[in-house]
């Protein structure tokens, strides 16, 4: 099958970009997901924008205290540490397990934030590290929280006609330790479970979570006593689903324990 009939744009910067946001337009990142919802037509579109080679929304800056990544920033280039890593390893260790290489070479990671599968990784990875999503729109920009960014299945605070611009996350410490395990049918499909473990005793952080529910992640902010039976058993009826995520939230909390 193939995509129904659509105008397409190259946008120079944001404000253009949000300025073709009318109607039935979309944003076109990487393609990775939209492309072949548009194939399928599971997804139509009047007018795509692409804002891949945008550089504002290529660019990455740094301080002391948190490193900014432009939201086409792809999963390859974070797998290979050619951009700022403000994580101590647990970006680059998420982005190396997203998919197939040729997948991580073209997808983005706010284009994959911005989709919100729940069974994808970064959702759910940008959830426990926390920061900021920095959003442009018709009255400018603002910031919401990347542990609250998405609301729902396929589903975000982003409003119509705004854009996903950049992420400013917060650096981890020398003394951070993190654990991240997903569960798939096989290599390189999505996952069926995804738990996440975050511990930094400069910051006194004790985060966990959980992703591939059937909802936004479920964010653990005091994982210092967590029970996760009990937490998987909040999200998931199923008791197969209830024990994989119980599990994947187990060994992810496990990991905080082993050197790296």
């Amino acid at each position: 099958m193939k995509p129904a009939r659509f105008d397409y744009e190259r946008a120079p910067d944001a404000a253009s970009a949000v300025s073709l946001l009318t109607g039935n337009g979309k944003i076109l990142a990487g393609g990775q997901s939209l492309g072949p919802m548009l194939n399928l037509r599971v997804a139509q579109a009047e007018r795509l924008i692409d804002v891949r080679l945008m550089e504002e929304l290529r660019a990455t800056s740094e301080d002391a205290n948190s490193v900014t990544l432009g939201a086409c920033i792809t999963h390859a280039e974070i797998e290979d540490r050619r951009v700022p890593d403000p994580s101590r390893g647990f970006m680059p260790f998420v982005a190396s397990r997203i998919a197939y290489r040729a997948v991580r070479n073209r997808g983005t990671i706010g284009g994959s934030l911005a989709h919100a599968d729940p069974a994808a990784d970064w959702p759910t990875a940008l959830a426990l590290l926390g920061g900021m999503a920095i959003i442009e729109g018709k009255a400018g920009r603002r910031e919401a929280p990347l542990d609250r960014f998405v609301t729902g299945l396929f589903s975000t605070v982003l409003a119509e006609g705004e854009l996903l611009v950049a992420l400013k996350m917060p650096k981890l410490s020398a003394h951070a330790r993190w654990g991240y395990l997903k569960f798939c049918r096989k290599a390189g499909e999505f996952a069926q479970a995804i738990g996440g473990a975050l511990r930094d005793t400069a910051s006194g952080r004790m985060r966990a979570v959980l992703g591939a529910v059937q909802g936004p992640p479920h964010v653990i902010a005091d994982a210092t006593r967590c029970d996760a039976d009990a937490e998987a058993a909040r999200l998931c009826s199923d008791p197969y689903d209830r024990r994989l995520h119980a599990v994947a939230l187990t060994r992810a909390l496990a990991q905080l324990e082993q050197p790296r």
